[in-house]
C-alpha cells in the first residue's frame, strides 16, 4: 500500500511554527514516497473553531508550497459516519452507553483525589455492572470505549522507538458525546482509517493519546491496517522554554510580512529536529531526496529567530534579482515610495541583495535610490571642511567627464583619491552624504552609477555652489 500521511489542524488558531514543521515533516514523507498528503481540518471545538483560522491555515500551507492532494476534510461534515462507527463498536461489544451526568463525575473526581488516586472514571456503566443501576430521565448519554483492564498496549514508534502504556492506567474514554460531536481520539481513528492513512506523524504531546487510539484500531480492523506513528520531539525557545510567542513561535504569515522567503522558511524548519549529514542549506529538492523518519531526533529542537534570520540571508544572496524586486516593490508601494523615476529596481536589488536578511531590509535599502533624504545642517558642517570640499568639487568634474558606468565612475573616484591625498572613508562618507543623504551604503561607484549622472551631478552642484 502507497504512503498516506496527513495534517490534521485544529482551526482555532493561526499555524504557528510548530504546526507547520508537523505539516512540513508530513508532506515531505509523503513526497519522498510518492505518496499522498491529505489535509484535514478537525472542527469539533465548536466554541473556537472558525472560518477565519481555516482560511488562516490554508493560506500559511499554500505560502509554504506544502500542496495537499485530498481535502481539506472536515470533522463536522462527518457527523453520521461517527455515530455509524460508535454504533458498530456497541454491536461489537466494544462500547456502551453511559448515563453518569457531570455532578457524579464531578463527585467521583473529587473522592479520588482526597484519596491519592488519579481521577478517571471507574466504569460503572459497562454492561456487566450496570445492572440495577437506573438511568437518570433527561439526560442523553454518551458512548464510551470498553477499554481492556489488564495487560499493556504498545507501539513500536517510528521516531522515538519501542512505547508502551499499562492498560489499568487507562479508563473508558468517551467516544460520542451527548450531543453527538466525536472526542478527539475517537474522530482521528474514524477520520485515518476511512481515509487509509499508512503513517501518523505528529508532535509528541500526542504521545498520551496514541495507546487509546490504537485500542480503538484494534477494535475496528485488523493489526497490519493500524498506521505507523512517528512523534517529533517538541520545539524549545533558544533559552531552552517550552516556544511561545516570545521565542518567534507566532504565525507563518507574520514571517511572510517580516520578509521571509517561503523556500528559506522551509529549509529551517526542516532542520528543526532532524538532520542529513551536515547539510545545513539545501533546496526542497534535496529535502524530497533526503527526508525520512530514521534522522528525526529524538531529542527537542531549538527555535532560534536569528538562524532563521540567517538562513533567509542564504537564500536571498542567491536568488534571481528579478523574483526580488517583484517582492520588494510591493513592500515600497506600502511605504509610499515612487520608484517609476528611480533606477531599475531589478538592478537595485541585485546590488543590495548579499547585504539583507530579509525582504522589509531589502526594501528599506532600496528607499535611497527613490527618495532623497536632505541632509541635516549639522551633517553638512561635519562632512564639509577645507579638506574636503576641494576634494569633492574635484570628484565632481572627474565624474562629469567621466562615461556613466561602474568601473569608469570607480576609476574616477581613484584619480580624486590620488590628486587630493585623502583616504577613501574621508572622500567617499561625504560623497555619499550630498549624493544620498546616508553615510552608510553598498559600494560609491555602484550607488552613483544606479543614481545616474544628471541626479548625481546636480546634488553635488547644490551642496558645493559658493563653497
Amino acid at each position: 500500500m502507497s504512503v498516506r500521511t496527513r495534517f490534521a489542524p485544529s482551526p482555532t488558531g493561526f499555524l504557528h511554527i510548530g504546526g507547520a514543521r508537523t505539516a512540513l515533516f508530513c508532506w515531505a514523507y509523503a513526497r519522498r514516497h510518492g505518496g499522498k498528503f491529505i489535509l484535514r481540518i478537525e472542527d469539533t471545538d465548536l466554541e473556537r473553531s472558525s472560518e477565519v483560522s481555516v482560511n488562516a491555515i490554508l493560506e500559511s500551507m499554500t505560502w509554504l508550497g506544502l500542496d495537499w492532494d485530498e481535502g481539506p476534510f472536515f470533522q463536522m461534515q462527518r457527523l453520521p459516519r461517527y455515530k455509524e462507527v460508535a454504533e458498530q463498536l456497541i454491536a461489537s461489544g466494544h462500547a456502551y452507553r453511559c448515563w453518569m451526568t457531570r455532578e457524579e463525575l464531578e463527585l467521583l473526581r473529587e473522592t479520588q483525589l482526597k484519596q491519592n488516586l488519579k481521577p478517571r472514571y471507574d466504569g460503572r456503566w459497562r454492561p456487566e455492572r450496570s445492572q440495577g443501576l437506573k438511568k437518570p430521565e433527561g439526560v442523553k448519554p454518551v458512548i464510551r470505549f470498553r477499554t481492556p483492564e489488564e495487560g499493556e498496549v504498545g507501539w513500536n514508534d517510528l521516531v522515538k522507538g519501542p512505547i508502551s502504556f499499562p492498560n489499568q492506567e487507562l479508563d473508558d474514554l468517551v467516544l460520542l458525546r451527548a450531543d453527538g460531536a466525536p472526542t478527539y481520539n475517537f474522530g482521528v481513528v474514524v477520520d485515518d482509517l476511512d481515509m487509509q492513512i499508512t503513517h501518523v506523524i505528529r508532535g509528541d504531546d500526542h504521545v498520551n493519546n496514541t495507546p487509546r487510539q490504537i485500542h480503538i484500531f484494534r477494535a475496528l480492523v485488523k493489526e497490519e491496517k493500524i498506521p505507523g506513528f512517528a512523534h517529533l520531539p517538541m520545539l524549545l525557545g533558544a533559552d531552552g522554554e517550552r516556544l511561545s510567542k516570545r521565542h518567534g513561535a507566532v504565525s507563518v504569515m507574520q514571517y511572510k510580512d517580516e520578509g521571509f522567503l517561503p523556500e528559506a522558511l522551509i529549509n529551517y524548519l526542516a532542520r528543526l529536529g532532524w538532520s542529513h549529514g551536515n547539510e545545513e542549506v539545501f533546496p526542497r529538492e534535496k529535502l524530497l531526496e533526503w527526508f525520512d523518519l530514521a534522522h528525526v531526533s529524538r531529542s527537542p529542537a531549538k527555535f532560534d529567530p536569528e538562524k532563521a534570520l540567517w538562513m533567509n540571508q542564504q537564500y536571498m544572496k542567491n536568488e534571481d534579482p528579478f523574483l526580488l524586486s517583484n517582492l520588494i516593490r510591493e513592500i515600497l508601494e506600502k511605504m509610499k515610495v515612487e520608484i517609476k523615476s528611480g533606477p531599475p529596481l531589478e538592478k537595485v536589488a541585485s546590488l543590495l541583495q548579499d547585504r539583507a536578511n530579509s525582504l522589509q531590509q531589502l526594501a528599506e535599502a532600496a528607499r535611497l535610490f527613490y527618495v532623497y533624504e536632505e541632509p541635516s545642517a549639522q551633517s553638512l558642517a561635519g562632512a564639509l571642511n577645507e579638506k574636503t570640499r576641494p576634494a569633492l568639487k574635484m570628484l565632481a568634474a572627474n565624474l562629469a567627464a567621466a562615461p556613466w558606468e561602474r568601473k569608469a565612475l570607480g576609476a574616477a573616484v581613484s584619480a580624486t583619491l590620488k590628486a587630493s591625498g585623502l583616504k577613501m572613508p574621508e572622500l567617499a562618507m561625504p560623497a555619499r552624504l550630498l549624493v544620498t543623504g546616508r553615510t552608510q551604503t553598498p559600494s560609491l561607484d555602484a550607488v552613483l552609477e544606479l543614481i545616474g549622472r544628471e541626479t548625481v551631478l546636480a546634488r553635488l552642484a547644490r551642496h558645493l555652489e559658493g563653497a
